[in-house]
């Protein structure tokens, strides 16, 4: 679970962008997500966001956000009643469309989640959603800044320093099934994954929107690959 309050953040100033972001970039509505300030950043990141819950829509664009608040079965309830599903299937397995999703939105490419009964999910990174973990007094939900530590190279952090704190809101988790696929893990009691890609599917657990600097530079790479992938 994803909760819906979520900390105000801050504008501030951007860096240079690895490479000439791409301009469309659709962020999916299924009812489930902070959509504003999800569009506003990537706005100010140098895209130019389409909140749309409109396969034609979402089949126009190069570049794909999957935002969420919320709980994983919610979540796939309403992505499947709006049949956003299969437009996205098509345009991520195989068209190649890079999507990110975040936090809730990371939870739904998993193979299944188990907050709200058993549901499976997008199936594009093979793992299950767990609650956290509740131990040696740690509070859950997990609210507030963290440290991302990377695991591996991703052009998602390109030019990103380990250990940046990024900012919060979660009770949930994603177990991947391949190691390959975890890129950053985060401390919390022991650590739990917090950024995943495979191929051109990537996620993050917490929110880039609410995360400044470090959150903004992710978004401008993430704009950099999809820039890259429709040249």
């Amino acid at each position: 679970m994803c909760p819906t309050t979520l900390r105000p953040s801050r504008r501030v100033p951007l860096s240079k962008p690895l490479a000439e972001p791409v301009t469309r970039v659709a962020i999916v509505d299924y009812g489930m997500g902070n959509l504003d300030s999800v569009a506003r950043a990537t706005e100010e990141c140098g895209g130019s966001p389409v909140v749309t819950a409109s396969e034609k829509e979402i089949a126009r664009a190069p570049a794909v956000i999957l935002p969420g608040v919320g709980a994983f079965a919610k979540g796939m309830e309403r992505i499947r009643e709006r049949d956003l599903d299969e437009i996205l299937d098509t345009q991520v397995r195989r068209r190649g469309v890079p999507l990110l999703g975040l936090c809730l939105g990371m939870h739904l490419l998993a193979t299944r989640g188990d907050e709200g009964g058993e549901t499976s999910g997008l199936g594009w990174i093979e793992g299950e959603v767990r609650r956290l973990p509740s131990e040696d007094g740690l509070r859950v939900p997990h609210v507030g800044w963290n440290e991302v530590h990377h695991q591996r190279a991703s052009p998602l952090l390109a030019g990103a320093e380990s250990g940046r704190d990024f900012y919060f809101v979660h009770s949930y988790h994603l177990v991947c099934a391949e190691p390959t696929h975890v890129v950053a893990t985060t401390p919390y009691g022991t650590s739990f994954t917090s950024i995943v890609q495979a191929e051109n599917v990537y996620g993050v657990q917490f929110h880039p929107e609410k995360s400044q600097r470090a959150g903004f530079q992710l978004l401008r790479n993430f704009l950099a690959i999809a820039g890259r992938a429709s040249a």
